[in-house]
């Protein structure tokens, strides 16, 4: 096979925050946030963009971020980005995904008839299936009009469904990462934890608030994916609804709020509310 030509060029992409991902920050320092990250992306020789560096805000490329798994009145909740993919974005979303610094970004190839084509990367690598970029594309696409049943991911078909409260997503425990599990006895024990102890793999930690009422609470800890801490972690609901075989109400981070209903043959039902943050454009010099 004949080895391609490569060149680089030299794209700042304005990020969506200039303080450590995993850290809420208010909508006002989220627009205040300035921070550049250059990124080197390798293309063909000969390909329009390395001929062009003009590729700026009239390229159309822009990503919309929204907050899943929010609490009741709308706060909280795991940001997402969403991008249409696109020629200016295909073969480069790993670099873009970590450029943004979200848990997870998603890049939409297609929708037809009802089915959405999505790959979902963390700042680290892709996933065949994730949870919060799950419910939350399925959001926005009813958001934008665009009827969708199902979500056509690398792990399998996931199901959409709606109702008046929530979003809702199916998924199966085998489709998640490996989770370190660690079961503590009280909410004190994990609000103690140190998102800097942990240096390996994806850690879930969680304890019960109310074990008679199903409710639980958790925190997650990535370095896996280059997360230092997940704001509210979809895969691992999925997982660790199948792991203790009952419904439950999760409360994760610092307010986000998920509900599972375990469904038949090992599926899990995960939902939650979505709402819309901000747009961010992609320019680049």
């Amino acid at each position: 096979m004949a080895r391609v030509q490569t060149q680089t060029i030299a794209i700042r992409v304005i990020p969506p925050q200039a303080v450590p991902l995993r850290q809420s920050r208010d909508r006002a320092s989220a627009e205040s946030a300035d921070a550049q990250l250059a990124l080197a992306l390798p293309c063909r020789k000969g390909e329009t963009l390395c001929m062009n560096t003009e590729w700026s805000m009239n390229s159309g490329v822009t990503v919309d971020v929204v907050r899943v798994f929010t609490d009741k009145d709308g706060g909280f909740g795991n940001e997402l980005g969403l991008v249409d993919s696109s020629d200016h974005t295909r073969g480069r979303e790993q670099l873009i995904a970590a450029a943004l610094g979200f848990s997870e970004t998603v890049f939409v190839d297609e929708v037809s008839e009802g089915r959405a084509h999505i790959r979902i990367f963390t700042p680290a690598g892709e996933l065949p299936f994730a949870g919060h970029p799950s419910v939350g594309v399925a959001w926005w696409f009813a958001r934008r009009g665009v009827a969708v049943t199902v979500l056509v991911e690398k792990a399998g078909d996931v199901s959409v469904r709606y109702d008046e409260q929530f979003t809702w997503i199916s998924g199966r425990a085998q489709w998640a990462p490996t989770f370190e599990w660690i079961e503590l006895p009280d909410v004190a024990a994990l609000d103690a934890l140190d998102p800097a102890s942990f240096t390996t793999g994806m850690n879930y930690a969680y304890c019960w608030m109310d074990e008679a009422g199903g409710v639980v609470r958790s925190r997650m800890f990535g370095p896996q994916h280059n997360i230092v801490e997940d704001e509210a972690t979809g895969a691992a609901a999925v997982a660790v609804t199948t792991r203790l075989g009952r419904d439950l109400r999760i409360h994760q981070g610092r307010g986000s709020e998920i509900v599972t209903r375990q469904g038949l043959d090992g599926v899990v039902h995960i939902g939650g509310r979505t709402v819309f943050d901000r747009s961010l454009p992609l320019p680049i010099e």
